[in-house]
């Protein structure tokens, strides 16, 4: 597993859209603010040129080829050290075909983001062994003052916070922005659940995964490396770390199925599911359907490893920075605690 340089004062971050642009005002003044909060800490911000572009008629920064070009010249270029994603969105996908991952393995540096960023992020551990980062988006940075989650993200990202414990509060839904300075407005309570019904789980493994909803639609493809990786790092197992955008009942036991199927599970430890954002339990006619919980055991239940939902991963912040690849021990407490330390 290549573990690219952790970054240091007077480092470069390279901010490119693999998905959508920033072309909202209020959210262009926020990135500004970011870069100017990141050259406080000591680090350059150098935007790719479709970050501000106007979107597409499909909401896109560009084609799956523009896309790419400006990854490959962030990946070029010798004084950025790190790839921070401009945010979410739909389509990086398309960009897959055209990235290159042979320069990439001779300059391997810290790829970022999260969402529709699992794409690239998969790919590039499991397809080139290269660590990658699943967590906040250049947006995050751009709240004034920092979130202690952007603040220790980037420790991580230092070599720094090797043990990253649960936050206490987070928000539950969207929040709409008028100064593009907005915070989290941590509004519930954070519990993690040990749903395989242990009183406290430890394990042990290398961290692999992202977005569900992201990683059904490479799983199979080409670009998929999963079935290599797993029988590669075997003897240390899988610890799988997931999180759902917006599928429902049907999809996620369909999808879960399908990577059973795909052999993707085959060295599980233990899984972590980060807070779901949009799934309902009760139908459009108001019948009720069975819960995350009861899906997630209804699939999973079966390899009777530890299970661990509503960890601080994904869409529900603030998040954890989870590394794609690398050893850590996850730990979940019976009062709704938990921490993951990098080994």
């Amino acid at each position: 597993m290549i573990i690219p340089d952790y970054l240091k004062e007077g480092d470069w971050i390279g901010v490119t859209a693999m998905s959508h642009p920033v072309d909202d005002p209020v959210e262009q003044y926020r990135f500004n603010h970011a870069a100017n909060k990141m050259a406080r800490h000591g680090f350059g911000a150098v935007f790719t040129n479709n970050v501000f572009k106007e979107a597409d008629a499909f909401g896109r920064s560009g084609t799956g080829e523009e896309k790419a070009f400006e990854f490959n010249a962030l990946v070029k270029e010798e004084k950025v050290k790190a790839i921070f994603s401009a945010g979410g969105g739909d389509c990086l996908a398309e960009m897959l075909p055209y990235v290159d991952l042979d320069l990439f393995k001779k300059n391997p540096k810290w790829v970022q983001g999260f969402s529709d960023n699992t794409s690239i992020l998969y790919y590039l551990t499991t397809k080139g062994d290269i660590a990658t980062a699943y967590g906040c988006n250049f947006s995050d940075f751009g709240m004034e003052p920092w979130d202690e989650s952007v603040m220790r993200g980037l420790d991580v990202l230092k070599g720094f916070a090797k043990i990253q414990s649960n936050f206490y509060t987070y928000q539950e839904g969207f929040v709409q922005r008028e100064t593009g300075l907005e915070g989290y407005q941590a509004d519930a309570k954070v519990e993690w659940k040990i749903a395989s019904g242990e009183e406290s789980v430890e394990l042990e493994g290398r961290l692999l995964g992202g977005c569900l909803d992201v990683l059904l639609t490479i799983a199979g493809t080409k670009y998929d490396g999963t079935a290599e990786f797993v029988e590669k790092y075997q003897e240390d197992g899988i610890i799988w770390f997931l999180e759902s955008f917006d599928l429902g009942f049907e999809q996620m036991m369909e999808g879960l199925w399908k990577l059973r199927e795909l052999g993707w599970f085959k060295y599980a430890k233990g899984f972590i599911f980060g807070r779901p954002l949009f799934y309902q339990n009760v139908r459009f006619d108001g019948k009720q359907l069975p819960t995350y919980e009861e899906v997630v055991k209804e699939r999973l239940g079966d390899f009777e490893v530890p299970i661990i939902l509503d960890a601080d991963i994904g869409h529900k912040g603030p998040q954890m920075v989870m590394i794609n690849g690398a050893l850590a021990k996850v730990e979940a407490f019976a009062d709704g605690t938990g921490r993951v330390t990098y080994l």
